[in-house]
């Protein structure tokens, strides 16, 4: 992955260097995920949870239309959040804990001592 972000930015030095050196500047960030493990690549990529949050809000309003005031729109979404949080906080989880404990163990040089798994359970 590394290899090819540099590939992208040998490309990009000459054509667009300031797009370039962006994109240089940003590399710790833009390939944070290569630092868990490759099956969970695909779920940290991914905006799905966003976009089915969003479209069932989305839902929610056009049912009612018109709303009297700025509170009750805030009342519905909030309702809505909460709702979501729930589903979440019953075990629907879109990272499970066993992933999560899998990525925390898996040790790198110079990574601090992994986090066991009742710490783990503690913040969930």
């Amino acid at each position: 992955m590394h290899a090819q972000y540099d590939r992208i930015l040998d490309a990009l030095t000459d054509k667009l260097p300031t797009v370039a050196d962006h994109l240089d500047a940003a590399r710790a960030d833009l390939l944070a995920f290569t630092a868990f493990p490759k099956e969970i690549w695909r779920q940290i990529w991914s905006n799905n949870p966003n976009e089915r949050l969003n479209r069932e809000i989305r839902r929610r309003t056009d049912v009612v239309g018109i709303f009297p005031d700025r509170d009750a729109i805030t009342r519905l979404v909030g309702a809505v959040l909460a709702e979501q949080h729930d589903e979440w906080a019953e075990g629907r989880r879109y990272l499970g804990l066993d992933v999560l404990t899998r990525s925390r163990t898996t040790t790198r040089p110079g990574d601090p001592d992994p986090v066991d798994q009742l710490e783990l359970e503690a913040v969930a």
